[in-house]
């Protein structure tokens, strides 16, 4: 069996009533990065204060070699920042800055199919379901020696910051998510939803027929720019702001992968069976004991659960807050300061 798959397979914790202490980890090679001292006071962040990340680094990871910004003090406590679904790292340009500021190692990887993250292998499935981008996100903090980081995201990126502190707690030192708990599951999005709420998703739905992915090839960032309105409803979206992220969605594989996650999702596209077994385990909705805040806009126009719905999954230290003034789906783009202020105060929880 391939050593990526072999890790993969063995780094899920089963489950019995509850889940227990994951296996032991392989080091190979050098030591891992060991972070030195606290962090310092976080400066004040603005949202559209800056408008580069500097420069990328890669690193082969997993089934990807994976651009990355490393923003801070080498020595610095890892943050590991998870962009989403059709967005990319610079939802963080304002976030990254304040928090290296204060200290941190800041870690923003592309995800696979966004900018300069390829696949190592042309073999490789393009599969964007739930698990593979997760074992993703564990292979980036392996391949940088990185033992344990605050995680945060939202969309896709918070679905992935979830799964790792529900199956890898030992990796998570604390968790930041917009829109709580969004662990998902074949058989729970077979359910149908309310009308309005079905509504929401058109873009799925689009995205289960052929003319879909057709559509979505042929007008990528036509279709990008309406999702970002529809989600964020109050955000002004200048033509410079979209203009630095939309390259990131001319990658080769981004197109398959967004169809494949969205097509897994409503059980249409099969799943790879080296994530079966972790599905299985994320299908019985794991609770989440790290500590956690959780973050939701008061104008998100992108489905997302109530607060209410997934408070219980939050077993250990937690808090939610509800960021005023207008702010929708991209949060930490629309309001940095309350985003990176929820990394250092999750981080001392």
């Amino acid at each position: 069996m391939p050593e990526t798959i072999d890790r993969a397979r063995r780094r899920w914790i089963t489950t019995a009533g509850a889940f227990l202490a994951a296996a032991p980890f392989a080091r190979a090679g050098s030591a891992w990065a060991e972070p030195v001292g606290a962090p310092g006071k976080l400066p004040p962040s603005a949202a559209g204060a800056h408008t580069s990340l500097g420069p990328l680094k890669q690193v082969a990871a997993g089934a990807l070699n994976v651009a990355y910004v490393d923003m801070g003090p080498a020595t610095g406590r890892p943050v590991l920042l998870l962009h989403g679904w059709p967005y990319d790292i610079h939802s963080y340009v304002d976030v990254a800055p304040a928090l290296a500021a204060a200290g941190y190692r800041v870690l923003i990887p592309y995800l696979r199919g966004y900018g300069q993250t390829r696949f190592l292998s042309d073999a490789t499935p393009r599969n964007g379901q739930q698990a593979a981008l997760a074992v993703d996100a564990l292979d980036f903090l392996d391949a940088l020696k990185i033992e344990k980081a605050v995680v945060a995201g939202y969309d896709w990126g918070a679905r992935t910051a979830c799964i790792l502190a529900a199956i890898w707690p030992e990796r998570c030192k604390g968790l930041v998510s917009v829109s709580g708990y969004l662990i998902g599951s074949q058989a729970a999005n077979a359910k149908p939803l309310p009308p309005r709420a079905e509504l929401q998703w058109w873009y799925q739905f689009y995205f289960a027929t052929e003319r879909g992915r057709e559509g979505y090839a042929r007008h990528t960032r036509d279709f990008v720019r309406l999702i970002w309105e529809l989600a964020s409803p109050k955000w002004h979206i200048d033509e410079a702001t979209f203009a630095r992220s939309a390259p990131a969605f001319d990658n080769p594989d981004h197109v398959a992968i967004s169809i494949h996650n969205y097509r897994w999702r409503l059980s249409l596209a099969e799943g790879e069976e080296k994530y079966a077994e972790l599905e299985r385990a994320l299908a019985a909705f794991p609770n989440i004991a790290v500590p956690t805040i959780t973050l939701e806009g008061d104008a998100n126009g992108a489905p997302h659960p109530d607060p209410a719905a997934y408070a219980g999954k939050f077993i250990g230290r937690y808090e939610h807050r509800l960021i005023t003034g207008g702010i929708g789906h991209n949060l930490p783009q629309e309001a940095p300061q309350a985003f990176a202020q929820a990394v250092v105060d999750v981080d001392a929880f």
